[in-house]
């Protein structure tokens, strides 16, 4: 037989006789490390494809200014016609028809009248502020509607969780629609 030296690692003793801890296979704290990078990385897809979803549908993503305020009384509603118009910017779907403030429960709400303008069945989400006579903002309140034809209508409550007392005006501050 020759004498070879044996390769790097052969002979070596156990790792418990070396004294340290043993070799790892791998390191939990970059395992942990990466899977919260993909979390991340995941959520902000999402967050992206949801946006470009939620654009109008002729691709402006800016908002309007809010709509103009109504009081606490009924407001007059305007009929809509039945046929689809023309591809448009949302809020224009979507009439305060009563803003009021009960008197038992103190709980107040607004009456929303909402019109799918657009040529898809379509999905609604309405935001609505509660304000003071001061115009200082009281409460908010969120009302949805799934699935609304092309020229139908339904009518939504925004409802808000706290009391007030005072004579509130609602504004319509924000008003999503995605094709159903």
């Amino acid at each position: 037989m020759s004498n070879q030296v044996p390769p790097p690692g052969w002979g070596r003793p156990p790792p418990s006789a070396e004294g340290g801890p043993p070799p790892r296979k791998g390191d939990p704290g970059k395992i942990i490390g990466l899977s919260c990078l993909g979390v991340f990385v995941l959520v902000a897809v999402l967050i992206v494809a949801v946006a470009l979803v939620g654009r109008d549908e002729d691709g402006d993503p800016e908002r309007k200014s809010p709509t103009s305020p109504v009081t606490q009384s009924t407001a007059r509603e305007t009929s809509a016609s039945k046929q689809p118009q023309e591809e448009s910017d949302p809020r224009g779907d979507v009439k305060i028809t009563t803003c009021a403030v009960d008197p038992d429960t103190k709980r107040h709400s607004a009456e929303l009248l909402i019109t799918n303008r657009s040529s898809k069945a379509s999905n609604y989400i309405v935001r609505v502020e509660f304000v003071d006579a001061s115009n200082r903002r009281l409460s908010e309140g969120c009302a949805t509607t799934d699935g609304l034809a092309p020229g139908r209508q339904s009518r939504v409550t925004a409802q808000g969780l706290d009391q007030i007392t005072a004579k509130i005006t609602c504004r319509i501050t924000d008003v999503s629609r995605f094709a159903s």
